[in-house]
């Protein structure tokens, strides 16, 4: 809750960039944070440090504030970050009600959301930061369109995605969702579990999906098509335990690309780098 009220700072400030891209969060070498956010002529940026475990308010004109990650409500959250901001002349508006999640609550409202657990943070975010660099090393080979390896404090995962170049057929569901998948897109992510996956997982997928996919044989053991979410799983159990967990993820993104790509038609010579 508390990235969602940091996260919807962004979607109220940032230019709307194509597939929710400037709204996203990127991995630091501490975090997670905003990318760099317009303000009238000054810019500014909200990163959540998971060392030292507080949230960090950066403007261009020199301003800085320093908030604790601390067990607080998601209340007492909301109005710290938007009274600071307010006093940096940084005042932003937002919808004050959480998205993607069932059952939600206002975050003014929220008082019985208020843990912080800071080992358990850092270890998360830990996780998230060697994915993200696998990932990086994934898309070196592609030359197509690709989205920037980020993190959607909605869906609560980190991702990266590439696209064929060709439209897709029109998608039901919110704006946002139909403008994510108005192009052909194959997805790698990984998420801490939620929903129909309760594990951590790494997950591929592809919009729209080719006949044939759901049979097909990929990379490493262990991994698995999920029927009701429609997409491939590779639990993050199996790639801890792995001797080299680089090469297990690797071998999942490629083989999954490998396999969608080929059955839906990609023009897989255009969109590799020649050697």
């Amino acid at each position: 809750m508390w990235m969602q009220v940091v996260g919807k700072v962004a979607l109220a400030q940032a230019p709307p960039l194509n597939h929710s891209w400037a709204i996203a969060m990127q991995v630091t070498s501490r975090g997670l944070s905003t990318r760099t956010l317009p303000y009238g002529d000054r810019t500014f940026s909200i990163e959540f440090d998971f060392i030292d475990h507080h949230l960090a308010i950066r403007a261009s004109d020199g301003q800085a504030r320093s908030l604790a990650l601390r067990p607080q409500t998601v209340a007492d959250f909301y109005r710290e970050v938007m009274a600071e901001l307010g006093s940096m002349g940084l005042a932003v508006k937002i919808w004050p009600m959480p998205v993607e999640v069932s059952s939600p609550t206002r975050f003014d409202l929220d008082t019985v959301h208020r843990s912080y657990d800071p080992a358990s943070a850092n270890r998360w975010w830990r996780i998230v930061s060697q994915a993200a660099r696998v990932f990086a090393q994934s898309q070196c080979q592609f030359v197509g369109k690709f989205s920037p390896v980020h993190f959607f404090w909605g869906a609560f995962d980190l991702a990266v995605t590439r696209f064929s170049g060709r439209p897709a057929p029109p998608r039901e569901g919110p704006a946002f969702m139909r403008e994510a998948y108005s192009h052909e897109v194959i997805s790698h992510g990984f998420w801490p579990g939620s929903g129909l996956i309760l594990e951590p997982a790494f997950y591929a997928y592809a919009v729209p999906e080719p006949p044939g996919l759901k049979e097909a044989q990929i990379r490493p053991q262990g991994a698995y098509y999920h029927r009701e979410l429609g997409e491939f799983i590779l639990p993050y159990e199996a790639v801890r335990r792995a001797a080299s967990p680089d090469q297990e993820i690797l071998g999942f993104i490629d083989s999954t690309y490998d396999r969608a790509a080929t059955l839906a038609g990609w023009d897989r010579t255009a969109l590799a780098r020649k050697m």
